[in-house]
């Protein structure tokens, strides 16, 4: 008799991303967090027993990132920098149809929050260094490994910590891979990868409408609920203009290709759409972004507050920060005061050089045939803070994946899962790559 796949032993990567999945490293934003200490040290101890010296920094208590060196075989080469995050966003149980921190084995997938983002990736390094090290082998260049803390609240505890206070640790290094890139999505039914050559701006920003207590009964023109809804709206529903880059052209260029369609036929967002799932993630790297997220006002049913609050996450493309923060504030007037809670920077790079050359040779003979694409994220990585060192960012996380998933809607989503064999397969391309590069 056949054992049923869950019954099967699993591959160490899945092993070790259930383990991780199971520290509840919830990051509630705004400092507030479960914290990473206890991931990290179980990062830690993996890496030590592949004969490193991983070192440990917190930020503060309980934000601990973890960093580790790998000597190359060719030190006159720049270093790589591979790395991951711990923490992860909030799940509720009750919206889950598994404990969203249990790790569970089900239907041939890894399920639970940081399944996909992304202590996936975590172990998939591991593994891929365990499978370099442990066979007395090195890879090409020197590596840093980098475990960081508090990515999910634009890393302000983690990896800009480590690059303000210690630089040291990246000497050497001018690249980087990490989320969210090198997943496969479904083109027509032909399988192709998408490589991550850039990233969006990151502005939070929290309005603040003010106007009179009074109670709940009187007529109050200055009502700071209402002021504030009536920006919120208008902030929610701003249909931002399609801005295209070098990389979203090349996107869209090689999807027409792909597709068999005349893009100057069809425009850019019928064309996005075209990928399905896929989709979800570039139809937002085609314009700025504005969504309210959070709402804070008042304290009792019948007491008119004088304040309002909301926060709202805006990205941009790199550059355009500050035209789109001037306009936020022309839509909304003057009455409506904004708070820069965090900003970041956007980044894009060329889809061409050795690194690039690397992981399409190694994707090409791990899946032959599929195409690698550039795009860019909608979200932002850790590598904003490593660009502060002119280290170029690329995410490359390689998952081939069943066409049907929906694979960007994983990203701090309900019943957030990875299939075991995507992790087996990213596990051994990117063995490939740090050999190899």
């Amino acid at each position: 008799m056949t054992p049923a796949p869950d019954a099967a032993p699993l591959d160490e990567t899945a092993v070790i991303a259930r383990d991780l999945i199971r520290f509840d490293t919830t990051n509630y934003g705004e400092g507030k967090s479960n914290g990473e200490t206890d991931a990290a040290e179980y990062v830690e101890a993996h890496l030590a027993r592949l004969g490193l010296t991983p070192q440990l920094f917190d930020s503060e208590p309980g934000r601990t990132s973890v960093v580790a060196r790998v000597e190359g075989r060719d030190r006159t080469k720049s270093a790589l920098v591979v790395h991951g995050h711990l923490d992860v966003v909030p799940a509720d149980p009750k919206n889950w149809s598994v404990d969203p921190f249990g790790g569970e084995i089900k239907d041939g997938m890894l399920w639970g929050r940081g399944a996909v983002d992304m202590k996936n990736m975590d172990a998939m390094i591991i593994t891929a260094l365990g499978d370099i090290l442990g066979s007395g082998g090195q890879p090409q260049r020197d590596l840093v490994v980098a475990f960081f803390a508090d990515e999910e609240d634009g890393g302000r505890r983690g990896s800009h910590h480590l690059v303000d206070t210690q630089p040291q640790l990246f000497e050497g290094a001018t690249e980087a891979i990490s989320e969210v890139g090198g997943y496969s999505i479904d083109l027509d039914g032909q399988r192709a990868y998408l490589m991550q050559t850039g990233e969006k701006s990151l502005i939070w920003i929290k309005l603040i409408a003010r106007g009179r207590a009074a109670h709940g009964s009187h007529i109050v023109r200055e009502n700071a609920i209402t002021r504030l809804a009536e920006a919120v709206v208008k902030v929610g529903r701003l249909d931002w203009p399609i801005t295209l880059t070098n990389t979203t052209t090349q996107l869209l260029g090689e999807l027409a290709r792909i597709l068999n369609v005349d893009p100057q036929r069809i425009g850019p967002d019928e064309l996005v759409l075209k990928t399905g799932t896929a989709s979800r993630f570039i139809l937002a790297t085609l314009r700025t972004t504005s969504n309210p997220t959070l709402l804070n006002a008042g304290y009792k049913h019948n007491v008119i507050p004088d304040t309002a609050e909301a926060l709202i996450d805006i990205r941009t493309l790199a550059g355009e920060e500050d035209a789109v923060l001037a306009q936020v504030q022309e839509l909304i007037g003057p009455d409506i005061e904004i708070q820069i809670m965090h900003r970041d920077i956007g980044l894009e790079v060329d889809f061409s050089g050795p690194l690039i050359d690397s992981i399409v040779s190694t994707l090409g003979k791990h899946d032959p045939g599929a195409p690698v694409l550039p795009y860019l994220l909608s979200g932002g990585t850790d590598n904003k803070a490593l660009s502060k060192l002119g280290i170029k960012g690329y995410g490359f996380a390689p998952l081939r994946l069943p066409a049907e998933m929906d694979f960007p809607g994983m990203f701090h989503g309900v019943d957030e899962r990875v299939p075991l064999d995507a992790l087996v397969f990213g596990r051994n391309v990117l063995a490939d790559l740090l050999l190899e590069y």
